[in-house]
């Protein structure tokens, strides 16, 4: 025995023993979360650099969210259906790439929207499918998951550190080549990986369906508290490089900034083994959502304080770190391996009806109540999340992640 890792070759008729593929799995994370590093600060300025104005910037930067309430569940399905994650995890890769080249062809309001939904359909087919596939080669080392979820966030820290860069020297009008070749790295790195295949929960009752899964207790308030989170979300998400930029800092600090959040993500994905294996998910989810409702408040009303700013940053670590890998954790424990993709599809999609629903009013909100008014709501939905993740999520239905 070789390794620790058994999964399918295509090169025989069994399984072999091979050593777990950490860097190309790894790899395709990088690319992955590089694209939202290039997006989530800097998607919002570019609009904003072609003349929108905050109610068409949150419409622009909603339509992707929206597709994530309709697309992972479809092909969430079809990777239970078929089996074949990792040939969906290419095709959505490639036609990603394409559909978003067409950003080349025109820059109209229409133009943009029909781009941000063709090609956020299919990106949105692949994370939750890449995502069983990585849990299928880590079997029961689970708790090595956010070692290679880290390299997403050093992947998101080196685009918006690099980006926030190059758009101080030069024009925003390379901002598309700039996410073109951040996407063929997606591709690249998508042909990279092998495949492997969810193995069953042997305490699963064969013929157990997604929907009786899904009534299990704490399942749905759990589902209800993603979209909340991510609503949360909307103004960071959206306008937070715009209203920093607002108050004075350049674009080559805010991307530092942004990079800051997610060095303390990097650090908490480090930890987050420990951490689950000492505490409940549920306490976690808790902490989480407290420290979010915390977060939005710092950021909407003392932004202008470098300090405030450095901590509320710091704090990203709990609000995307820590939830992220409890919520992924609760998933793969509350669906069967024929349901896996489509619980992931399920957190993916409600995860997008709450930052749809985040960016929508943060977009109407912005100009006509402010951004301290408007983060205030966020940290409301954060708070609400706690509340029902306290009130519903027992924690005799949870154990610590072993």
């Amino acid at each position: 025995m070789c390794a620790s890792v058994p999964r399918c070759s295509a090169s025989c008729d069994g399984l072999v023993v091979t050593a777990l593929p950490y860097w190309r799995l790894s790899s395709f994370y990088l690319f992955y979360f590089a694209l939202l590093g290039a997006t989530a600060p800097f998607l919002a300025l570019y609009f904003d650099h072609l003349g929108f104005s905050s109610a068409r910037i949150g419409e622009l930067v909603a339509i992707p969210m929206l597709m994530r309430c309709v697309a992972p569940n479809l092909w969430g399905w079809l990777g239970d259906y078929t089996g074949r994650r990792l040939a969906i995890v290419r095709f959505g890769a490639v036609c990603t790439l394409v559909s978003f080249s067409l950003i080349f062809v025109s820059q109209t309001y229409a133009w943009l929207a029909l781009v941000m939904a063709l090609h956020a359909f299919f990106w949105h087919a692949v994370l939750p499918q890449f995502e069983v596939i990585t849990l299928a080669h880590l079997q029961k080392q689970t708790s090595r998951y956010s070692q290679i979820r880290l390299w997403g966030s050093i992947g998101f820290i080196l685009a918006v550190v690099i980006m926030g860069r190059l758009f101080d020297r030069l024009s925003l009008d390379i901002y598309p080549v700039v996410i073109v070749v951040i996407m063929a790295g997606i591709v690249g790195a998508s042909l990279w990986v092998p495949n492997a295949q969810p193995a069953t929960h042997g305490s699963r009752v064969a013929g157990d369906g997604f929907l009786k899964q899904l009534r299990s207790p704490g399942v749905l308030a759990f589902y209800a508290c993603v979209a909340l989170m991510q609503m949360s979300h909307g103004p960071y998400y959206t306008f937070l490089t715009l209203h920093l930029e607002h108050l004075g800092y350049s674009r080559g600090v805010i991307g530092m900034l942004w990079a800051l959040g997610v060095v303390a993500e990097v650090l908490m994905f480090l930890g987050m083994s420990r951490i689950l294996t000492r505490f409940s998910v549920r306490r976690v989810l808790l902490a989480s959502f407290l420290l979010a409702a915390l977060r939005w408040l710092l950021l909407g009303s003392f932004a202008e304080f470098f300090w405030v700013l450095l901590l509320a940053q710091v704090m990203h670590a709990a609000t995307f770190g820590s939830f992220h890998a409890a919520a992924i954790a609760f998933v793969q424990r509350s669906f069967d391996a024929k349901q896996q993709g489509q619980g992931q599809a399920l957190y993916a999609a409600l995860a997008g009806t709450g930052g749809a629903l985040g960016a929508l009013y943060c977009g109407y909100s912005w100009n006509l109540l402010g951004p301290t008014f408007t983060f205030s709501i966020a940290s409301i939905a954060a708070l609400a999340a706690a509340v029902i993740i306290g009130l519903r999520l027992h924690e005799q239905n949870q154990g610590t992640l072993q």
